[in-house]
């Protein structure tokens, strides 16, 4: 399912840290009565009604104030409704209708995106009245809610989620493999698109960061149909220092979240950073499937030896991912790119493969005869039967005795026997162990 984007927009002390808090749940956004206090863009997940959304407080905008810090909370707010999918535009129930309302009002309407209007601090009955003024916005019927005492806060989250696009072809892209081009900016991601598609439509430049947005381009050729996502760069946190980038993590793990192959780049002339293992970990974490692509491979200097030694090299540094396959090109000369979808479907057919039970079952007892499970807790492991409940990622429920005596050692050999058994190259799988009474 698609994770939608919201975002808190407002001038600075109508309450946006305090409604962000609770819907989050717990306390992520400063709160204090001082305008300006909120300075950056705090984001958390949420969910309502099975959609899944990646909520956004914003500092406040004011528009008419030339202070630094306002014009850096303006730009905030600015990029924020460029980037979701519905607005949350709160205003003071208390204070009324203000001209820095109506400008923002403006800025608004401007994005022609969803825009659900919130009066704030609508504490008791006899305040509802203050709600009308706010009619003269233009930007529709105003819903009132008191952040600080949750009121109202459900019927909010259902017109949020009314909001979502529920018509964007996530049904019709079935049939297409989602593959996330992500990596550090400037290591080719959006060249190798654009070679794979034979078009330059996504912008491609030596200043990194080129890429905002995670951008979808369709391709459909004699290996299959394929979406590839190009995604900002990810820097490191301590270099992120434009507020859209921030923005451009948000869309990164999102594309992830909905890819099905995702594909690391890497600049064969910098190799792997820290920051590179934590992109492929989160998409690890989630059993995506993924491959590692090294690209710039033209400008190595090498040997017979050097590709191996530099496969070796990355897989000391990327040891959670022994499942992942390694492709060495170069998106400028083309060097080896008619492997690169082919690789992908492969990886993408492994993600969606499915298990008979009773081969299934054939395989783990053949297993535990030759590898009994270690005792735990002062039991031993029974394994009575074995199912595939699941695809994309393969995902196996274990029916046991005692889901305590399961070792992690043992899991990790279980998992090898089903990958060595059935070819699960370059996905994640999925074991879960359940307790039945024999």
């Amino acid at each position: 399912m698609k994770r939608h984007i919201v975002a808190i927009v407002g001038r600075p002390n109508v309450g946006k840290s305090t409604l962000f808090n609770k819907l989050a749940g717990k306390r992520i956004s400063i709160v204090e009565d001082t305008p300006g206090v909120t300075r950056d863009r705090v984001y958390c997940e949420a969910e309502w009604l099975n959609y899944r959304f990646t909520l956004i407080d914003t500092g406040g905008i004011e528009p008419e104030n030339d202070d630094i810090i306002v014009k850096q909370m303006r730009r905030q707010a600015t990029v924020a409704i460029e980037t979701s999918d519905v607005i949350v535009f709160i205003v003071d129930g208390r204070e009324g209708l203000t001209a820095a309302d109506r400008e923002v009002a403006q800025m608004l309407r401007k994005s022609k995106k969803p825009i659900v209007l919130v009066v704030n601090k609508i504490d008791s009955l006899k305040d509802e009245n203050n709600a009308y003024e706010f009619y003269n916005l233009g930007i529709g019927d105003p819903i009132t809610i008191s952040a600080k005492q949750a009121l109202n806060l459900g019927d909010l989250l259902d017109r949020i989620v009314e909001g979502f696009d529920t018509t964007d072809g996530e049904d019709e892209d079935e049939e297409y493999v989602k593959i996330a081009m992500v990596g550090k900016p400037n290591v080719g991601k959006s060249s190798l698109i654009n070679k794979l598609l034979g078009e330059d439509r996504v912008i491609v430049s030596d200043i990194p960061g080129t890429t905002r947005d995670a951008i979808d381009s369709y391709l459909e050729n004699n290996i299959g149909k394929f979406v590839l996502i190009d995604t900002a760069g990810l820097r490191r946190k301590s270099k992120v220092k434009e507020e859209i980038e921030r923005y451009s993590v948000i869309r990164t793990l999102a594309a992830i979240e909905r890819c099905d192959v995702c594909v690391l780049m890497l600049d064969a002339t910098e190799g792997i950073t820290e920051q590179d293992e934590k992109i492929i970990g989160y998409a690890h974490e989630l059993n995506k499937a993924i491959m590692v692509i090294v690209n710039k491979w033209d400008l190595i200097e090498k040997d017979d030896k050097t590709m191996d030694s530099f496969k070796k090299d990355l897989q000391a540094k990327l040891k959670f991912l022994t499942y992942a396959p390694y492709l060495f090109i170069s998106a400028k000369t083309g060097q080896r790119l008619n492997k690169v979808l082919e690789l992908a479907k492969e990886c993408h057919d492994n993600y969606s493969k499915r298990i008979t039970t009773g081969v299934l079952n054939d395989v783990i007892s053949r297993a535990i005869l030759m590898k009994e499970p270690p005792i735990v807790n002062f039991k031993r492991l029974k394994v009575y039967y074995v199912t595939q409940t699941g695809i994309k990622p393969p995902t196996f429920v274990f029916f046991v005795n005692d889901s305590s005596a399961i070792h992690f050692s043992y899991e990790r050999y279980l998992e090898n026997q089903l990958r060595e058994s059935f070819d699960f190259k370059g996905t994640g799988i999925k074991l879960e162990f359940r307790e039945k009474k024999e």
